[in-house]
């Protein structure tokens, strides 16, 4: 799954090098990611909804088992992000949305592929 509020913030071309070591966001990544999140900012905005508030509504239609974890700096994030609760996605919607970022579709893994010597972790894994 897209991190929705870090997805406004990265480019191709001005990717956050703290992120750069996990695979989903790489160098080599980030372009076909990004391109795939294009088709959730249409669907949001279609709802009139941020994608914030469309990821952490359709997390919601996964079951009553999952829990969102919804992180934010500001208070206004926090609102922002609450607002999901009201957010209605149909059956429909979750479908679409299922079906614009297929997961065989997106580049790279959540995480990176780290290496422990001793219990810690290794300098080149990253």
């Amino acid at each position: 799954m897209v991190k929705a509020g870090y997805v406004k913030q990265i480019s191709k071309d001005k990717l956050d090098h703290s992120n750069s070591h996990i695979p989903l966001f790489s160098q080599d990544n980030i372009g076909k990611n990004l391109s795939l999140v294009e088709s959730l900012r249409e669907i949001a905005a279609e709802k009139q909804i941020t994608l914030a508030q469309l990821a952490v509504g359709w997390i919601l239609t996964k079951g009553e088992d999952i829990i969102p974890l919804i992180g934010a700096r500001r208070v206004s994030q926090l609102q922002e992000s609450l607002i999901s609760l009201d957010v209605n996605l149909s059956v429909s919607n979750v479908k679409r949305i299922e079906q614009a970022i297929p997961e065989k579709e997106i580049a790279g893994g959540s995480f990176p592929n780290m290496k422990f010597r001793n219990g810690v972790v290794s300098k080149e894994s990253l």
